[in-house]
Parts: structure tokens; C-alpha cells; sequence
């Protein structure tokens, strides 16, 4: 198969079901080889099992693609590094790590428990860190030996990374931690060859469903906007050698939809020139308030 990422590898975490399903196939479709990775666990991320990578490895595979599944669990940093070198072993090396992986744990935040979090904060944002940082020690003894690189590293966040989400406490912070890494990333990892972006998809998956209902319904006809498939062209051009000059970016993705989030800037200031007093603070904070720009409101706020 031909197309813009023909003959690079791919890695694609979550990849057995919805908008990580999307992206394997895309990058098949556009030549590149795919390792599928994913766990199978339900939506709270219990249970488990290789089949619907298996699954999608088989639908590359009847495109004309090569692919193979892995079940790692990309929150072991040493399972991580075996997915990373599956890769390297099936398909002489890799090129491209998407970060896609995860589930939820709704809770109001006082709901909240430590395990709950813990669970929702490992698989999101130590798994973006376990799969990238192998795949970066790989790509960094390529970069020492002389050997040139062209990697990408590309990350999920959400909205509610980037906006917060009433009830996603655990996982708006995950989602928030995984978008400043990714700046991170882009910097210290450009000397390497490697850049590093960051998508918020909106779509239907099995995270999402319950909670943009109203949004979930597909369209009797025409273009169906949330459609995971819509995410998919932006990653794999991210993917491929023609994105070489962009990094350090977060995409928001909805439908047809390409936007550039815009995150924490330094806003108005004031500078008494010396050490202010408590009852002088009050002030001063009100009229940087007035003059700074109103922040987004949080989801479901």
C-alpha cells in the first residue's frame, strides 16, 4: 500500500476500538506498517484480552497492509519497552509512537477515590510516558550513532485536559499533564530528530457517549461529524515525513474541524517595584481580572 507514511512504522496504543481504530487503519491505508496495540478492558479498564487488536490487524490485513497485535499494558514501563521493541523486531524499526490509550472513572471530584485516581492518572499519563520514553531511548542511540531520525511522537489530550470537565476530575488532570508534556517533549526532543504534538479529538467513542448523548446520534445522512474516522487524517499526517517542521502543538479536532489550542499565556501584570502588602493584594487583583481576557468555562459547568 501507498500513500504518505509508506514504509514507516507505527505504533498505535488503544488501538482496537474507536478513534485508535481509526488511526491504525488510517496509516495502513497510507502505507505505513502498524503494531495494534491494546488491552481489550472495558470502559473502567477491567478484564482484558488481545482480540480486538487481533481484529483490526486482520482488517489491515485484508487492505493489503501489514500489521501485528501486541497486548502490552503501556502503564508497565517494562511491558512498554517490549511494545517498542515488537516494532523494532517485526518491522526493523519505528518511526511514529501514538499515544492513544485509556478509560475513564467518572467521579465528582470529593467522590473521588484514591484508587480511582491512581488508575485513571497511570493508564493516561504515565502510559503517554512509558511508551514515548522507550521509544526515545531507541531513537536517541539512532541520533548518537549517526544514524538520521524523522520520529513522531503524538499525544491524546481532550477538552478536558485543556478546559477542565465537571465530573472528569482525575482525568481532565491526566489530560492537562499530557498536554504540557508534549511542549516538553517538543523541546528537548527536536536535537533527536523527534517532534512532538498533541490532538483533543471530539467523537464518538465508549468514553464519550454517555456524556455528549444528544451529540452521539449518528446523521440519517450527509456528513457524520463526530465519526472517530474524522480524527485520524490530521494524526497520520503528523505521522508522516511532511510534518517534520511542527511541533510543540495541540490540535483541537471536531468533525471537519482543525483548530490550534492557544494555551496559558502571561496576561496583565502589575509590579509594585517592592514587596506588597496583604490588604493591598485585593485591589490590584481585581483590576487585572477586569483587564485580562475571561477564561473558557469549564465543561458541564
Amino acid at each position: 500500500m501507498s500513500g504518505i507514511c509508506e514504509g514507516r512504522v507505527v505504533i498505535v496504543t488503544g488501538a482496537g476500538r474507536g478513534i485508535g481504530r481509526a488511526h491504525a487503519l488510517e496509516f495502513a491505508r497510507q502505507g505505513a506498517k502498524v503494531v495494534v496495540n491494546d488491552l481489550g478492558v472495558s470502559l473502567q479498564g477491567e478484564g482484558g484480552g488481545t482480540s480486538p487488536a487481533e481484529e483490526v490487524v486482520k482488517e489491515i490485513q485484508e487492505l493489503g497492509g501489514e500489521a501485528v497485535a501486541n497486548g502490552s499494558d503501556v502503564a508497565d514501563f517494562a511491558q512498554a519497552g517490549e511494545l517498542v521493541k515488537t516494532a523494532i523486531d517485526r518491522f526493523g524499526g519505528l518511526d511514529v509512537v501514538v499515544n492513544n490509550a485509556g478509560f475513564v472513572r467518572d467521579r465528582m471530584f470529593v467522590s473521588c477515590s484514591e484508587e480511582e485516581w491512581d488508575a485513571v492518572i497511570r493508564v493516561h499519563l504515565k502510559g503517554h510516558f512509558a511508551v514515548a520514553n522507550n521509544a526515545c531511548a531507541y531513537w536517541r542511540n539512532q541520533s548518537k550513532a549517526g544514524a538520521p531520525v524523522d520520529a513522531r511522537i503524538i499525544n491524546t489530550s481532550s477538552g478536558a485536559g485543556l478546559q477542565g470537565s465537571v465530573g472528569q476530575s482525575a482525568y481532565s488532570a491526566a489530560k492537562a499533564g499530557i498536554a504540557n508534556l508534549t511542549l516538553i517533549q517538543a523541546v528537548e526532543l527536536g536535537r533527536y530528530g523527534i517532534t512532538a504534538n498533541a490532538i483533543a479529538p471530539s467523537a464518538r467513542t465508549r468514553m464519550t457517549e454517555e456524556v455528549f448523548q444528544d451529540m452521539m446520534k449518528k446523521p440519517e445522512s450527509g456528513f457524520d461529524a463526530m465519526a472517530p474516522e474524522n480524527i485520524s487524517p490530521l494524526v497520520v499526517w503528523l505521522g508522516s515525513a511532511e510534518s517534520k517542521d511542527v511541533t510543540g502543538q495541540v490540535f483541537e479536532l471536531a468533525g471537519g474541524k482543525i483548530s490550534i489550542a492557544d494555551g496559558w499565556r502571561e496576561g496583565p501584570s502589575v509590579d509594585k517595584g517592592a514587596r506588597w502588602a496583604p490588604d493591598e493584594v485585593g485591589a490590584a487583583v481585581h483590576d487585572l481580572l477586569a483587564k485580562a481576557v475571561p477564561a473558557q468555562k469549564v465543561y458541564g459547568a
